[in-house]
């Protein structure tokens, strides 16, 4: 039988020696964790979650907006208008109208003025073959310098009156008071100088 002083000494050590052999338990228990399962969980990464996770989306709302939706942003490039087609020569030109017939509608009164017979006639003969409705011919009485275009303004005299004289090469002007009341119409005045001309 032992005695309490030999039982005392022996007591505490082995207390220590349980102590040390359930620490040694213990850090083999965390390396076997840690060697088993988690050193796979901080190598890998997570699972992407799937949609079945994933929460619904929200339900549309019941009420309608009453704006419109914003229309698509557009880049600069697509500002840009396509390039045209290329031209192709072969293409035809759809052909221009016939020029339109000068308007000669105004009646025409040849009316001679010098001593040369038959010159209001001539002329006359000269304005019809050109396309103008000569309907009188006569003598003048008075004194006109030139062969003369006469006109009354502001009327559709005036325009032709014009043309005829460039067309002959003939002096154009509004009429005179001797002519002012005479039917309306163009009147020209030949002169000797229509007779030179003519030749």
């Amino acid at each position: 039988m032992t005695s309490p002083e030999q039982a005392g000494p022996t007591r505490p050590a082995r207390l220590a020696g349980l102590g040390l052999l359930a620490l040694a338990l213990i850090a083999l228990v965390i390396g076997l964790i840690q060697l088993l399962g988690g050193g796979d969980s901080e190598q890998a990464a997570p699972p992407p979650p799937s949609s079945e996770s994933q929460p619904p989306p929200p339900p549309p709302s019941e009420t309608p907006t009453s704006a419109p939706p914003a229309p698509p942003t557009t880049s600069a490039t697509s500002m840009v208008p396509p390039p045209a087609p290329p031209t192709t020569t072969s293409s035809v030109s759809p052909p221009a109208p016939p020029p339109q017939p000068p308007n000669r509608s105004e009646p025409v009164r040849v009316y001679n003025n010098s001593f040369i017979e038959g010159l209001a006639e001539r002329a006359a003969s000269d304005f019809r073959a050109s396309g103008w409705n000569v309907v009188d011919t006569g003598p003048h009485q008075g004194k006109v310098p030139v062969t003369t275009v006469y006109y009354r303004p502001g009327t559709a005299e005036e325009a032709q009156a014009k043309e005829l004289a460039q067309q002959f090469g003939l002096r154009v002007e509004p009429r005179f008071d001797g002519i002012k009341d005479a039917s309306p119409g163009i009147i020209v005045i030949v002169t000797r100088e229509y007779d030179e001309k003519s030749k």
